[in-house]
């Protein structure tokens, strides 16, 4: 049968004015189409619903059958479609957020501290992963959403940019090019390199720049893990490459970061399955996380490491 929801509640209107007229005043409608509407509906179900008179509408058995159960239905329907609408805008459950390793260590904490501040009934579960894990577990639903260096287009994911930010060069202290104020992308050729593995969403923008810059890598070690950056360079293994969210330095090392000429950026993205909706919750830490990047921007705007010219 093709009768509507429409339909139903025009005719339940009119059982219980028991006028065509009274009841287009109820729900909006003209006469003429309160008794099209019925008319449908009754040549739809097979069966008349009403007995017309010049003075009345009167109700014949199976309409008066009809409209009593189609009275507790659509009461039912409306309770649960608002119950439905409360639910989606419930800032109250788990959200699941996957992130690349960098970004959990350096922009994630303050996510989650302004999430517990602001919304303490939300569970902010993070999964802290390499990015193709992230990635993965946004395509099989595993986390409500990502934060990743841009993977390029994806026709099943959503992204939104959140943050831009340039590489710099990591080297010991004592290194010649400590007191230079910033290094050339072509001096890094030959020179020994500690970068990450390809489990890192900026590795392929590194091999990227040294192809641009037509660089021969000399890379001596490759390493999973962004902190272990630190203690390589610092042993004298080699220098490094590596993106502003991983600053700032470990306290007390005797390491230097410089400004990498031409200036190469990478960009950090919010990331959701495509033509899936976020719950209340969900959407509440996007908001979150989208501030604080925000507001990390507006820092490194005072930031002579990221204002030098």
């Amino acid at each position: 049968m093709n009768y509507s929801l429409r339909q139903l509640r025009v005719f339940v209107t009119v059982a219980q004015a028991k006028s065509f007229s009274r009841a287009g005043d109820m729900i909006g409608l003209s006469q003429s189409a309160v008794s099209h509407s019925v008319k449908e509906l009754e040549q739809q179900i097979g069966v008349r619903l009403l007995d017309r008179t010049t003075r009345e509408v009167v109700l014949t058995e199976a309409g008066q059958q009809l409209a009593a159960r189609l009275e507790r239905l659509l009461d039912e329907l409306g309770s649960t479609l608002r119950e439905a609408g409360r639910v989606g805008q419930q800032l109250i459950g788990t959200v699941r957020v996957a992130a690349s390793q960098t970004i959990s260590a350096h922009l994630i904490p303050q996510c989650i501290a302004s999430s517990n501040r602001r919304y303490p009934e939300i569970d902010f579960v993070l999964h802290d992963r390499p990015q193709q894990w992230v990635l993965e577990s946004i395509r099989h639903g595993e986390v409500d959403f990502g934060i990743v260096i841009d993977p390029g287009p994806a026709s099943d994911l959503q992204s939104e940019e959140i943050l831009e930010e340039p590489f710099f060069l990591l080297c010991r202290n004592d290194h010649p090019w400590a007191q230079l104020p910033a290094v050339a992308w072509s001096a890094l050729d030959g020179a020994p390199l500690v970068v990450q593995d390809y489990a890192s969403g900026s590795r392929p923008l590194i091999d990227s720049a040294l192809l641009h810059f037509a660089v021969r890598a000399t890379i001596v070690q490759e390493i999973g893990h962004p902190t272990t950056l630190f203690p390589m360079v610092e042993a004298g293994i080699g220098i490094s490459v590596l993106p502003a969210l991983a600053l700032p330095l470990p306290q007390g090392s005797s390491l230097v970061v410089k400004r990498l000429e031409p200036t190469v950026l990478r960009k950090i993205m919010l990331v959701r399955r495509k033509n899936r909706s976020l719950s209340g919750a969900a959407q509440a830490l996007w908001e979150v996380v989208r501030e604080q990047a925000r507001c990390l921007n507006q820092a490194r705007e005072h930031d002579p490491l990221f204002n030098q010219t």
